[in-house]
Formats: structure tokens, sequence, C-alpha cells
């Protein structure tokens, strides 16, 4: 095991909410949640303003808007979030040839096998420049850990957040761990939690007074030899460059149950189209097509057909789904579809369109991507058209984007990334001068960020202790500002 902490970990600052404030002025220094907008939606990512307030993701959202009723709620832009996240990843390529990305704003990089830090002092300035160019790059600011092991860095950054660089000092990783709650290491769930604390076991420091034996006794032998090696500071995992994709699969839940069967069956060959264009845009196909039911009483079905080889294409992937679906009953409604590939590949088999048609005719016509269905099973025209937070132009006042829609109307802010906060007007929702637009970038060519320079950065090591107190958002870093 390396002692120098050149093992790095970046995360993103409430990444989603965070890019939604750079490319809204006058959302920026205030409340916003990012997630699903319907009575069923799930909060995404919330905003360190609307973190205060009690908000934080995979809350429901009908109680994030109960916590904070004067917050912006917006739907997610992935392509806008996907974009950004590979700005981001470019600049931690450019650090090393090992960076293990963990989702769109979290990765580990191995610093050392990129040649750019051997110890603590080159280490520290990797991710201080690192940050700045972040920022210079996104206009974004991203939480910096700097250690001698991946289970460590993800802690260190955390202590860092928001906004902040933590670096954890050779000799003072037992120290640092010991007075820390055992949900901190890695593989420790809410399960495994409660199992802990009813044994007498709440900190690491008393997993290390329990002793291997006890723990193996309490988790079983893996888990448990695992657990107590973590507990020591212990962690030889290596960054892995390359985390290959096991499925591929996207899913919707639906504000209302879905009984119409003929709705449902064309819900399932919409997401099958959606599921296929993502195979594609990741240069993938698969063999085994799954199908994911979850029915009104919260039990949830999974049924699989694996093809004789890889496919992408979309008719077969939708007359499977289809299949699936038909030994699924969906009588007493349906509240959440999926649709995913797994045994993935990067080559395709072309004779499979049979296949999965059988001897029957496959429909050629394409699939809607919002197949009509009961009004009062769907969202209005208003809300589908113009979804909250999504890009517009219109003819005469230029770029915005909408704040809200509903009753026939369609309200939107006017204003670019790089401007002032801007007015706000009102449209009908068919207004022909006013269509979608495409997302602006966060940051003009060869603007700097106003955290560019090395000083403006939040910087601590960690000595033999870090404060035991945590707040709910993260943002209890032990720092110190130059």
């Amino acid at each position: 095991m390396r002692t120098a902490p050149t093992i790095l970990h970046l995360d993103m600052d409430a990444f989603y909410a965070s890019v939604e404030q750079a490319s809204k002025p006058s959302l920026r220094g205030k409340a916003v949640v990012v997630g699903g907008l319907g009575p069923r939606g799930v909060v995404a990512t919330a905003s360190y303003e609307a973190r205060v307030f009690g908000v934080h993701s995979a809350m429901p959202m009908g109680q994030a808007r109960r916590l904070a009723p004067n917050a912006a709620y917006l739907v997610p832009r992935f392509d806008l979030y996907r974009s950004v996240s590979e700005r981001v990843m470019e600049l931690l390529r450019a650090l090393s040839p090992l960076v293990e990305p963990l989702s769109l704003d979290e990765a580990f990089v191995d610093l050392e096998a990129g040649g750019v830090a051997w110890d603590e002092r080159s280490a520290r300035l990797a991710g201080v420049k690192l940050r700045a160019d972040i920022r210079a790059v996104t206009g974004l600011t991203g939480s910096v850990g700097l250690a001698a092991s991946k289970m460590l860095a993800k802690i260190a950054s955390e202590e860092a957040k928001p906004d902040g660089l933590v670096v954890i000092e050779p000799g003072t990783e037992r120290a640092m761990l010991g007075p820390m709650p055992v949900r901190i290491l890695p593989g420790v769930g809410p399960a495994t939690g409660d199992h802990l604390r009813r044994a007498g076991i709440t900190t690491v420091e008393e997993i290390v007074e329990a002793g291997e034996d006890e723990l193996v006794r309490l988790l079983g032998q893996a888990h448990g030899h695992g657990l107590y090696a973590m507990a020591l500071a212990r962690d030889d995992r290596p960054v892995v460059a390359e985390r290959e994709a096991k499925s591929v699969s996207v899913e919707d839940t639906y504000d209302v149950d879905i009984h119409d069967r003929t709705r449902v069956g064309l819900e399932v060959q919409r997401l099958a189209e959606r599921c296929v264009r993502r195979l594609r845009g990741a240069g993938l196909s698969g063999r085994t097509i799954v199908l994911k039911v979850r029915r009104y009483d919260f039990s949830t079905l999974t049924r699989s057909e694996t093809l004789r080889g890889p496919t992408d294409d979309p008719a077969v992937v939708r007359e499977a789904a289809a299949r699936l679906l038909d030994s699924v009953d969906t009588t007493g409604g349906v509240r959440l579809l999926g649709v995913g590939v797994s045994g993935l590949a990067d080559y395709t088999q072309e004779d499979l369109f049979a296949q999965a048609a059988g001897e029957g005719a496959v429909a050629e016509s394409p699939v809607e991507e919002r197949p009509v269905a009961p009004a009062e099973e769907q969202p209005s025209l208003a809300e589908r058209r113009w979804p909250a937070g999504h890009d517009v132009r219109h003819a005469e006042f230029g770029h915005g984007w909408v704040q809200g829609s509903g009753l026939g109307r369609v309200t939107v802010r006017f204003e670019t990334p790089t401007s002032e906060p801007g007015r706000v007007r009102t449209f009908r929702i068919d207004d022909p001068d006013l269509e979608a637009a495409d997302p602006l970038p966060l940051v003009s060519v060869g603007e700097r960020g106003p955290a560019g320079e090395a000083g403006s950065q939040a910087v601590s090591s960690v000595p033999a202790s870090l404060p035991k107190s945590r707040s709910g958002n993260g943002g209890g870093a032990a720092t110190s500002r130059p």
C-alpha cells in the first residue's frame, strides 16, 4: 500500500443544481431543486441553498416542496450534464491514464501513475490546479480529496465539501478515522449500520476495539474481514481506468398508475426505443433484453429474454420487450416500467432481425416518443412541451428558459449564462415565435472563472483528527484559507 497521498477523488458540488445555476443568472445563490416534478418524482440534486431547508437527493419531490416552497424546481437536462461532465473528465485524463469515473460528477485519479504527483506537496499542487482548471473550463466548483487510498480520498473529498480541498497526511489515517461513524466506511449501509449499532458499535474506533473475530461473527467472513481492514485504514483497491458497463437501461415512474393495457404496451415500446438510442450512443450492443414492471402494490417483476447474439436493432428490442410484457399481469395498474439490455458487446450480429420477431411481421413505423393517453394519466400538453428549466428561443426576445407552464400558457425568463438576470414574459403554449433550443455554453471561450487563481482555493491538511460534527449537506469540512 502506498504512503503518499497520490490518490485523488473529485466530487463536483451539487452537480446538476450547480449546472442549472451556472446557466441561469437569476438562480445563482438561490435554492434550486432538480428532479422529477410529478407527485411521485424524487430529488436528483439540491443546491446547497436548498439543503439548508432539509432538502436532499432521493427525497420525494412532494416533501421537498413542503420544506422549500419557494425554491426553483427544474426538470433534469441530462444531455447538458453529460457534456459538462466530459469536459471535467478530459481534465482528469490529462493528469493520469488511470481515471475511474463513478458517475457524471465523481471520479478517482491515480496521480502517481500520471507522473504528476509523488509526495504530499506535488499532490496538493495538482489538486489546487485541477480545481482552478475546472472553474475556468466549466464555471463550476468541485471538492477534492487526496490520500493514500481510494477509501480515504473519498472521505477527504466529503470533508472538503463544498468547494474545498482536503489532504489526509500520511500517518494520521487511524486517528482521523477513529471518531467517525461506521457509515463512513464503504459497504456500510443502513442495514449493516443498524446491525452494528445493536451490537454497541457506532464509530470506526469501536470496530477496531471489537476485533476481527467479532466482526466476522456479526457480519460473516468476507464482509467482516473487509470492514475490519478498512477500519484500520487498509485499502489496496487500485484505480481502474475502465469500468465496464454491465447493462444499459431506462425506466419511467408514472404520476398516476397506468391501467390501460394498450398504453402500457406503448410505454414499453417507447422505453425500448430510448434504451436502444442510449445503447447505440455508447457504441454497444447486447443479447439479453430485460423488462422491469413495478405494479400498483409496489411489487416489482423482472422478465428477461436472451437472444442468440448481440443486437442494437430497435425492432428486435421492441419485439422482445413486447413478448416479455405478455407474461406480466398488469390488471391492477403499473407505477413504473423499465427496459434494459445486458450481455453487452461492442459489435452487432446483423442477422438477428427475424430472431426476435419470430415468424410474425415487425412494425416498421417508429414508436412515438410520448404516446397519447387519457388526460388524467399524463402531464398536460404545456408541461410535456415546455419542461421547467429547459431552454427555449423566441424570435423577438432571444434565448431563455422555461419557468413554468400550464393553463395554456408558458412563462419564460430571458437570460443567458453570461448575461445579467433577465426579464420574465408569458406566452401561449402554441406561440409560433417560441421554440425549444439547445443549451448555451456555461463559460465563454477564453473566459476564466472568478476562482481561477490558486490563491483563492480552499485547501486543508487533515491533522490527527477532524471535527466530529458533520452538517447535513457535507459542508463541515476542516479547511484553512490562505
